[in-house]
C-alpha cells in the first residue's frame, strides 16, 4: 500500500499526555535535585524513607506469611477477580474495621493496590478537574500527586504546631468555596505523627456537615498510636457526613509491598447511594483490583496476626521516638515535636542559627554530605523550616544518627540572637 504524503513524517514527534506532564512527585523532584556527595568514610543513615522493612529490623509476623503460603498453595487466586474485591477478602476487612456502633459490612468495602490506590480512587471519583480538594499542611505528597495529575485545584489547610498538628479549624473553613469537593484528613498522620482527639475529629465534622462535603480519611496509621492516645475512625463519629475511609496492610503489619488497601464507604444517609458507590467500582475497573494472592490471604493475616505483635511494634516505635526527641531537644537550634502516633517526628530547624543554609533543603543536604544522616526536608511536605525523620529504625543506628546530628549543628550553629518558638508558616 503506498503511503500518502500525510502518513510520511520526517522527524519522529511523540509527546506525552498532559496527565503524564501533570503527574510528579514533591519529595523525588526536591531530593533529585540535591547535591549529594556523602562522606565515604561513614555509614549512610537513611531517615528518610517510610518503609518499616528498610533496616530489617521489623519483620512480617509469621502467621501473615504462613497466610500467604496456604493462599498459594490451595491454587484457588490464581486468577482474575471481581475488580472491587473478592467478597471472603472484603468481609473480611469489614469485620476487622467494625467496632460497636459502627458496623461495616462487605458491599462497603473495596479493595485497592495499596493505600495510596484506594486515595487515587477517592480522589478521581469525587473531584473533577477545576474542582479543589483541601489538603493538609503539612501533609503526605501523594493527595497533592493525585490531585494535580487529575487537574484538580488544590488547597492546603494548615496545621497548628504549638497544638499538636491539630487542624487550623478558621483557615480551613476560609478555604471552603462552592468549587471545594472533598476534604483530606489524616490522623494518626504523615509526616506529623499527630492522633486527633474525638473531640478535635468532631469539630472538622461539624464544618463538613455545615458545608455538605464529603471527606477522604487517610487511615493508613489506623491503631498506630502510642500510650495515652486513642485512635478514632472518623466516620464512627458521625450519623450525617459521608466518609470515605482509606488504609490497608502496609504499615500495621509491616508489608508494604504486599500492595493491599482498601477504601470503606461510610454513608448512613446514602449520599454515596447514587453515584459514589458506581464511580469507585467503575474505577477499580481500570486495573481490575490488587493481588488476588494476597486477596486470598488477607483473612488469615487480619484474624491470626496477635495482638502482641502490635504492640511490640509499637512499643518499639514509641520508645524510639522518646529517645530521638530527648537527644535532639538538647542540640541547640532544633526543635523536635514529641509525635503521639505513626513512624514519623518533625524536627524545627531555626534557620538564622545555621546562616551557611538558606532552607531547609540545604541544611539536610550539607546534613547527610558531612555527616551522611539523610532526613527528609519538610519542604517536601510544604512545610519549610523543618525535616521529618522516619523513627522505625534499628536502636544503636538511631543513636548514632543524633550524635551525628548534634555533632554537625555543633560544627554551624552560630548564636546571633532570636531564638524562641519556631515560626513556620504563620503557624501558632
Amino acid at each position: 500500500m503506498e503511503l500518502t504524503a500525510k502518513n510520511v513524517c520526517s522527524s519522529w514527534n511523540v509527546p506525552s499526555s498532559q496527565f503524564a506532564k501533570n503527574t510528579f512527585s514533591p519529595i523525588i523532584t526536591i531530593v533529585d535535585g540535591m547535591k549529594l556527595t556523602p562522606n565515604p568514610e561513614k555509614e549512610m543513615i537513611a531517615l528518610s524513607i517510610g518503609d518499616p522493612t528498610v533496616f530489617g529490623n521489623l519483620v512480617v509476623p509469621i502467621q501473615a506469611e504462613e497466610s500467604v503460603i496456604e493462599a498459594v498453595k490451595n491454587k484457588k487466586f490464581n486468577g482474575y477477580g471481581p475488580s472491587f474485591g473478592i467478597e471472603k477478602a472484603r468481609a473480611a476487612i469489614a469485620q476487622y474495621s467494625s467496632r460497636e456502633g459502627y458496623t461495616i459490612t462487605a458491599k462497603d468495602v473495596i479493595l485497592t493496590s495499596g493505600c495510596s490506590g484506594a486515595l487515587d480512587l477517592c480522589i478521581s471519583c469525587l473531584c473533577d478537574p477545576g474542582r479543589n480538594l483541601l489538603i493538609p499542611r503539612p501533609g503526605f505528597t501523594v493527595y497533592k500527586t493525585l490531585a494535580d495529575s487529575h487537574g484538580i485545584i488544590v488547597k492546603s489547610y494548615n496545621l497548628l504546631l504549638n497544638k499538636s498538628w491539630q487542624v487550623d479549624l478558621t483557615h480551613l473553613e476560609s478555604l471552603i468555596d462552592d468549587k471545594t469537593a472533598a476534604i483530606v484528613v489524616n490522623s494518626p498522620s504523615n509526616p506529623c505523627g499527630s492522633v486527633y482527639s474525638k473531640e478535635h475529629l468532631i469539630e472538622i465534622l461539624n464544618l463538613a456537615e455545615q458545608y455538605k462535603i464529603p471527606i477522604i480519611s487517610d487511615e493508613i496509621y489506623e491503631h498506630f498510636v502510642y500510650s495515652g492516645n486513642t485512635y478514632y475512625p472518623i466516620a464512627s463519629l458521625t450519623e450525617t457526613v459521608p466518609v470515605l475511609s482509606c488504609s490497608g496492610l502496609t504499615k500495621r503489619f509491616i508489608v508494604p509491598g504486599w500492595r493491599l488497601g482498601w477504601i470503606i464507604i461510610a454513608d448512613k444517609n446514602n449520599v454515596f447511594e447514587a453515584e459514589i458507590r458506581k464511580g469507585l467500582i467503575s474505577l477499580s475497573q481500570r486495573i481490575l483490583g490488587p493481588s488476588s494472592i494476597i486477596q486470598g490471604a488477607v483473612e488469615g493475616i487480619l484474624t491470626k496476626t496477635p495482638q502482641s505483635f502490635f504492640k511490640e511494634t509499637i512499643d518499639f516505635v514509641e520508645t524510639n521516638a522518646s529517645l530521638f526527641y530527648d537527644n535532639i531537644v538538647r542540640v541547640p537550634g532544633l526543635h523536635p515535636v514529641m509525635p503521639q502516633g505513626a513512624m514519623y517526628m518533625m524536627i524545627g530547624i531555626e534557620m538564622e542559627k545555621f546562616p551557611e543554609y538558606m532552607d531547609d533543603v540545604a541544611f539536610t543536604e550539607a546534613l547527610v554530605n558531612e555527616e551522611r544522616v539523610f532526613c527528609l526536608p519538610a519542604k517536601c511536605f510544604q512545610y519549610p523550616g523543618f525535616f521529618r525523620v522516619v523513627l522505625t529504625i534499628p536502636r544503636d543506628k538511631l543513636l548514632i544518627a543524633c550524635g551525628r546530628i548534634a555533632e554537625f549543628c555543633k560544627r554551624h550553629y552560630h548564636d546571633g540572637g532570636g531564638g524562641g518558638d519556631v515560626k513556620v508558616n504563620g503557624s501558632n
